[in-house]
């Protein structure tokens, strides 16, 4: 069992160990002691074990206080340093009180102590999260790779650490075919070097296709925390922001970052974007821009640049041939059937009160529904149940809430729009027409956005 005066006392004992073995590096300090240590691209030797930085490192408020009154601590007044006065006291204190999957989660640690333990160090340091999916060594790379001129360069690329992402494999329902496709990649992740040996390099490289709200970027970003990649996300349609000057050089810039944050998921959202610029008079720098992203896609590898590239569209018909044979693997997101509508329902709700809770009959009253439009109905039937102080809901609670949904999902259809507009009665307000088409985006935003998603334990 942990508690504040262990938590300091293993932080303690970590720096030193790491201070001192100087065949170690960042891989085997824990994520959050890299967090604190890290400066210019690197851990600097000795770790200095401040008040603050115990307290950054551990989360304990104040870290002293915890540890003042053991034998073998002391506290330089001035400087404010936390330190061991009897390491060896301190070590056989520690042991007695911590177990061996402590350890094993910490890998200087199972370096030091991991024998008198039967703690495996290698298996340790193969278990804990890599340097390349910390924030601290994302952001300093970025920063190297950019400067006040490539400010626009964000408007373009969002990069997310593992661990910034809420959505995990566990809290999504997938279709058989989904499931497939990702272990496919998982292994091929896995095998890079076997696959690289025997040549076979055009593999990586998966287009997600399927309507809004059906979860291909839930699943993208999953994926990423699941493998403890970073990722890059870029929404294709931007590079004809009016903020973005350079546009081919700035292509250029986002398959520069994901080869630099490698290995890493890059995922290039609104993938029709590109058949459509091909196919129009765009103005001539976009169409400079799409072509070098295609030949860009052509010439990254997951083998060689440990880039797993991502696409994603709602509109595989308006890809053309160009865009088509870019991927070596097509994964459908379909709207849910019955089946997997009431599975959503089921763990989205699993934090609930509901009484007569019935999934199934939800199930079969929602067709056509996508996991995010789910999500949505279950949120009015809370919300409408806060407003008369209710914290449990009830399954007529439910059913009101898909017929407000699809009252309001109405409005989608521009036509059926302007004929609502026009009845006896009605009226927008001020007069101008609106534009409702809900088919050009994700019912929900963000991590929510199919989900199929299982809620999260809390």
């Amino acid at each position: 069992m942990s508690s504040p005066e262990l938590t300091v006392v293993e932080f303690l004992l970590t720096t030193e160990f790491y201070s001192e073995y100087t065949q170690l590096d960042e891989r085997d300090l824990p994520p959050q002691y890299r967090r604190v240590f890290w400066s210019d691209g690197e851990v600097e030797r000795p770790l200095a074990t401040t008040g603050n930085t115990a307290a950054a490192a551990t989360g304990i408020d104040r870290p002293w206080e915890a540890v003042s009154g053991l034998m073998f601590t002391d506290r330089d007044d001035f400087s404010g340093t936390i330190e061991l006065t009897d390491r060896e006291m301190a070590v056989q204190w520690y042991l007695q009180r911590a177990d061996a999957d402590r350890i094993f989660e910490n890998p200087t640690l199972a370096f030091a102590l991991g024998d008198e333990v039967d703690v495996d160090y290698e298996r340790a340091r193969a278990a804990n999260r890599p340097i390349h999916a910390d924030r601290v060594w994302i952001d300093s790379l970025l920063e190297e790779m950019f400067d006040e001129d490539d400010e626009e360069m964000l408007d373009l690329v969002e990069v997310r650490a593992p661990g910034e992402v809420e959505m995990t494999m566990d809290d999504l329902v997938l279709t058989a075919d989904q499931e497939g496709e990702i272990q496919k990649v998982v292994k091929a992740i896995e095998h890079r070097d076997y696959l690289a040996e025997i040549g076979l390099r055009e593999i990586g490289k998966l287009l997600f296709v399927g309507p809004p709200g059906t979860g291909k970027t839930s699943v993208a970003r999953a994926l990423a925390r699941e493998l403890e990649l970073p990722f890059v996300e870029v929404k294709l349609s931007m590079i004809t922001s009016q903020y973005l000057g350079e546009t081919a050089k700035n292509v250029d810039k986002t398959f520069e970052v994901a080869k630099r944050l490698s290995p890493c998921i890059l995922f290039m959202d609104e993938f029709d974007f590109v058949a459509k610029t091909r196919a129009s008079d765009e103005h001539a720098a976009i169409k400079r821009a799409v072509n070098t992203l295609l030949k860009s896609i052509d010439e990254i590898s997951l083998i060689q640049d440990e880039v797993l590239l991502i696409g994603a569209t709602n509109h595989p018909d308006q890809l053309d041939a160009a865009a088509w044979r870019r991927f070596d693997e097509i994964v459908n997101f379909p709207k849910p059937d019955a089946g997997m509508r009431a599975e959503i329902l089921e763990v989205v709700t699993r934090r609930m009160t509901i009484d007569g809770f019935d999934a199934q009959e939800l199930a079969d009253i929602t067709e056509g529904l996508t996991g995010s439009d789910l999500r949505l109905v279950l949120r009015e039937a809370v919300l409408d149940a806060l407003t008369e102080e209710r914290t449990t809901l009830t399954q007529e609670d439910l059913r009101r809430a898909v017929e407000g949904f699809e009252e309001r999902d109405n409005l989608k259809n521009m036509e059926d729009f302007d004929n609502w507009r026009g009845s006896p009665g009605s009226s927008d307000g001020d007069g101008h027409d609106h534009d409702h088409d809900h088919d050009g985006h994700d019912h929900d935003h963000g991590d929510s956005e199919g989900v199929e998603a299982k809620a999260q334990d809390g």
